[in-house]
């Protein structure tokens, strides 16, 4: 089959979730003998390669900033990336049998619904997150918030075999008006490793990802710092960066907490692993998360994970209580600190308890299987 992938960002230019999953899409699918193309925009040097092995990645757009000071998307690079999307489409969308396009940005939907009335090809669309009216509201503000959640909702109409990561999400393409069939695909660890047994922790908290006000990284300091009260010698180790870095080292100073907190920023793979196999657990406090890899990550390795219940905090399916991890009430300082000294006080028992969960859904949560469910439905479209 010839394949289009489409999507504004690519891995490891670009760090994220949706990031990897169209990175290994591409590259499984190539392996497996199909011709792929990726469109993207430009984020490599001209004149160089994009570094996907087997893919042809095109730049249909130039380098543009995606994100505001305080970590917001701006409106701008969407638009623009629609229209490379579009004219590409238009130009050579003969080629492709099959064009499958992340849902976010929007417009590269729209475009593709356009090309497709000139060419035919099968349109597939992943919904890694579906917000609700109110969130919108809340991200962008009241007009602002309505174009999006009306742009969003046009998008849901147009006809498409739609992907989805969570259940959550599968169940507001629906009640947003999709009429088309929804696939969950619960699979994206790419881990290899075998755990012969699990590891001792030691008294450590860890946090990996984006500092962007959605994660509400800022919310562990006062965490920890409760915790401590009743378990001195816990330490934390928070990797990524982001917009909201600045607000936590401000807290870690202010706080005095320089010793306890370690903030490295980003770090090689193998940092991540060798932290992640001794870490007391893993807390994501994040309020919007349309799948949460870190979770499986965690898991794999025996670590428990704290998230937090909050209605777009899809990482919540990827923790049985009690079992691989804790759902935290909220972030506040309370609820945070009691699920640390939980996961602290249930010990080895909970490790082997998320080792063996790991074990038990590693076949469903490898990208393996999602992307053996893609090629499935692929040849199967209409």
């Amino acid at each position: 089959m010839r394949i289009c992938l489409v999507y504004d960002c690519i891995y490891p230019h670009t760090i994220g979730g949706a990031e990897r999953w169209y990175r290994n899409l591409g590259e499984r699918l190539a392996e497996a003998g199909h011709e792929v193309t990726y469109l993207t925009r430009r984020q490599w040097p001209k004149g160089e390669d994009a570094g996907v092995p087997g893919v042809n990645v095109i730049a249909v757009t130039p380098a543009m900033a995606l994100y505001t000071e305080g970590g917001r998307r701006r409106i701008l690079p969407p638009i623009v990336f629609g229209l490379g999307v579009l004219w590409h489409l238009l130009v050579h969308g003969r080629r492709y049998d099959i064009v499958h396009t992340a849902a976010f940005p929007y417009f590269s939907v729209i475009a593709a619904a356009v090309a497709r009335r000139v060419h035919g090809f099968s349109l597939f669309v992943d919904w890694h997150e579906v917000w609700t009216r109110a969130y919108w509201t809340e991200y962008l503000g009241r007009v602002q918030g309505f174009v999006g959640w009306a742009v969003q909702r046009l998008c849901l109409k147009i006809r498409q075999r739609a992907f989805c990561f969570a259940r959550m999400t599968a169940e507001r393409c629906r009640e947003e008006g999709i009429r088309d069939p929804v696939t969950v695909l619960s699979g994206l660890y790419t881990g290899s490793h075998t755990q012969s047994e699990v590891t001792e922790s030691i008294p450590l908290v860890m946090f990996a990802g984006r500092h962007i006000p959605e994660k509400r990284v800022p919310d562990l300091v006062p965490a920890i710092e409760r915790a401590r009260e009743r378990l001195p010698e816990l330490r934390c180790v928070i990797f990524g960066d982001g917009p909201e870095r600045g607000k936590v080292q401000r807290l870690v100073r202010e706080r005095g907490l320089e010793d306890v907190i370690e903030l490295p920023g980003f770090v090689d793979g193998e940092r991540i692993d060798e932290t992640m196999a001794h870490a007391l657990c893993m807390v994501l406090p994040s309020r919007r998360e349309g799948y949460g890899m870190v979770v499986v990550e965690a898991a794999s390795w025996g670590t428990p994970s704290v998230v937090v219940a909050d209605p777009d905090n899809a990482a919540t399916e990827l923790v049985d209580d009690g079992e691989n991890g804790i759902v935290a009430p909220s972030t506040s300082p309370e609820d945070l600190a009691a699920a640390i000294l939980e996961i602290h006080e249930q010990g080895r028992a909970l490790r082997e308890s998320t080792a063996n969960w790991f074990r038990r859904n590693a076949p469903r949560v490898a990208l393996a299987r999602s992307v053996e469910q893609v090629a499935e439905i692929y040849a199967r479209r209409r």
